[in-house]
């Protein structure tokens, strides 16, 4: 079975963004960083879960909340000087993408209850 985009970006998102939540200092890593790392699972796995689910519109409307939390913690992270601007503005590509295909997945899904 071909991956689906929004499954590769989130697993290629993910790839990239732990390290760097890994390497944040005590301070942060416990409190932010930590909760990102879950946040970004949760994301992964809500997608995976939603896939194979039949009912697939309230799976992905709830990871909508999930990526808006993680785009205000990526600010965070860099309104607290902990990542640089590169690295924040290819996180929130990254997202946004995400989004876009999350949003797109969800007005699919919303027509097939429709119909």
């Amino acid at each position: 079975m071909e991956e689906l985009p929004i499954i590769q970006k989130t697993y290629d998102l993910i790839k990239w963004y732990v390290p760097i939540l890994n390497r944040l200092p005590k301070a942060h890593k416990f409190a932010l960083g930590d909760r990102m790392v879950s946040g970004l699972y949760d994301l992964l796995d809500g997608l995976l879960i939603a896939r194979y689910n039949k009912e697939k519109l309230n799976q992905l409307e709830s990871l909508k909340s999930l990526l808006d939390i993680l785009r205000y913690q990526t600010r965070l992270l860099f309104d607290f000087q902990l990542i640089p601007i590169h690295r924040y503005e290819y996180a929130g590509k990254l997202i946004n993408e995400i989004g876009i295909d999350l949003g797109g997945w969800i007005k699919q899904q919303s027509k097939n209850q429709k119909s």
